[in-house]
C-alpha cells in the first residue's frame, strides 16, 4: 500500500490544486475519530447521477438539508422557542465617536429577551445618504467584539459599507458564560437539541434583522466575514442564512475531521447522544461517518458549501504547505472546495466560489489575505 508520505508527495507534485479531491489527513490528537488513511480517500461527489440544476434542487439538495438539519437539531427556532426572542431593534447605545470617514457607535443588541450582546456599528460619513451595502464582521477566539473594526471594518466603512462587529455567543453569553463554562449547555437547557454552530447562524440572522431596520442599509446587499472561530460560523451562515448574500471564511479549517476541533461541544458536539431517537443511540459522529470500516467521513463540509450555492463564497487559507495541521486551511483544503464547485458549475455559478491559498499564516490580515476579501466584497456587494 502506498505510504502516506509518498501519497502526499505525489499530491504536491503531480496533481494541480484545482483537481484535488482527497480528504484531509487527520492530524488532531484529540479527534474522537483518528481515521488513519483518510487522506487516501476521495471526498464523495455530490453531482454523480445528476444531469441538471433541477436535479440538484429537487433531488440531492433536499437530502442534504434533511441530513444536516438532523445533525444540527434545527436551523431556526422552533415555535416554542420564539418566546425568547423580542424586538432586535431595541438597541442600547453606549456612545458614539467621530472617526472622520465614519461614525463608530458602541451598542448592545437583544439577541434574546434576557441577553444583550455587544456590538460596534460603523456608519459611513460624507459618502452620500446610502443605502449602503453592509458587512457583519465577527471576531475569533481571543480578541473581543471590537477587533474586527481594525481587521476589516475601518477599511469597509471608509469605502461606503455599514459594518456591524460582534462575536459568537460562545465567547460571551448569558450570565457571563463562555464555551469553557457552560454556554453550550445553556442553549440545550433553553432550546433543546440545537448545536452551538447552528445557534451562531441564528445570531447572525438577528444581526441581519437589525441592519435591515436601518435606513442607511441596503437589505439586499449584506455580507459576513469571520476569522478562525467565526470563520467556522461563516461556513454555516453560507449554507443556512439566505438573508446574507456573500460570505468570507478566513482560515476555518474546512475539513470536518482534520487538524482542528469541530468535534468540540461548542461547535458540532460529536459525541452527545441525540434525544428522542427510539431506534438506537445516534450522535453527530455516527451521521457524519456512517461507515466506520471505510477511512474518512462520508459527510463533510463540501456539502455545506454546496448548500450555499449560488451564493458567493470565499475561503481564504493561511498555509500553502501540504499538511499544515492545526487551524489553517492548507493545500488539502482544495478538495472540499473543488467538490462544492462541481455543484456551483452544475447550476451555472462556477465563479461564485473561490479559494485563495496564502502563506500569510493563521491571521485575520496579511499581504495576500487583504486583497482577497477586499476584492470579493467590492465585486459582490457593491452596485
Amino acid at each position: 500500500m502506498i505510504s502516506t508520505l509518498l501519497f502526499l508527495l505525489l499530491l504536491s507534485e503531480g496533481i494541480p490544486n484545482e483537481q484535488r479531491l482527497n480528504q484531509h489527513r487527520v492530524t488532531s490528537r484529540n479527534s474522537p475519530a483518528p481515521e488513519p488513511g483518510a487522506e487516501n480517500e476521495k471526498i464523495p461527489s455530490l453531482v454523480e447521477g445528476l444531469r441538471s440544476a433541477d436535479d440538484w434542487y429537487k433531488k440531492k439538495r433536499p437530502e442534504l438539508v434533511k441530513l444536516w438539519t438532523t445533525i444540527l437539531g434545527k436551523t431556526a427556532p422552533a415555535p416554542e422557542d420564539k418566546q425568547w426572542f423580542g424586538d432586535i431593534t431595541k438597541a442600547v447605545v453606549h456612545d458614539e465617536q467621530d472617526k472622520g470617514s465614519y461614525t463608530r457607535i458602541r451598542l448592545d443588541l437583544p439577541m434574546e429577551k434576557d441577553f444583550y450582546q455587544q456590538h460596534l456599528l460603523l456608519l459611513p460619513k460624507g459618502q452620500g445618504d446610502g443605502p449602503f451595502p453592509a458587512v457583519i464582521a465577527w471576531t475569533s477566539s481571543t480578541p473581543d467584539y471590537a477587533k474586527p473594526e481594525e481587521w476589516w471594518g475601518a477599511w469597509l466603512a471608509e469605502r461606503g459599507y455599514v459594518v456591524l462587529t460582534s462575536w459568537s455567543f460562545i465567547r460571551n453569553y448569558r450570565d457571563g458564560s463562555t464555551a469553557r463554562n457552560g454556554a453550550p449547555e445553556k442553549v440545550y437547557e433553553r432550546f433543546g437539541h440545537w448545536l452551538s454552530i447552528a445557534k451562531m447562524v441564528h445570531d447572525a440572522q438577528r444581526d441581519v434583522e437589525y441592519l435591515r431596520s436601518l435606513k442607511q442599509v441596503d437589505g439586499g446587499r449584506i455580507g459576513f466575514i469571520g476569522f478562525s472561530l467565526s470563520a467556522k460560523t461563516a461556513i454555516y451562515v453560507a449554507a443556512f442564512a439566505p438573508e446574507i448574500h456573500a460570505v468570507v471564511a478566513l482560515d476555518p479549517h474546512i475539513a470536518v475531521n482534520g487538524g482542528t476541533n469541530w468535534f468540540a461541544p461548542w461547535y458540532l458536539d460529536w459525541l452527545r447522544p441525540f434525544p428522542n431517537i427510539p431506534t438506537k443511540e445516534k450522535t453527530v459522529l455516527s451521521l457524519l461517518n456512517p461507515d466506520r470500516e471505510r477511512p474518512g467521513f462520508e459527510h463533510d463540509h463540501h456539502e455545506l458549501l454546496a448548500l450555499a450555492a449560488p451564493k458567493p463564497f470565499l475561503l481564504i487559507g493561511g498555509s500553502q504547505s501540504e499538511d499544515r495541521g492545526g487551524d489553517s486551511d492548507d493545500l488539502q483544503s482544495w478538495g472540499y472546495v473543488n467538490r462544492a464547485r462541481e455543484v456551483y458549475r452544475l447550476i451555472g455559478a462556477e465563479d461564485h466560489i473561490q479559494f485563495v491559498s496564502t502563506g500569510d499564516g493563521h491571521k485575520a490580515n496579511g499581504p495576500n489575505i487583504d486583497p482577497a476579501w477586499q476584492g470579493f466584497f467590492e465585486r459582490w456587494l457593491k452596485p
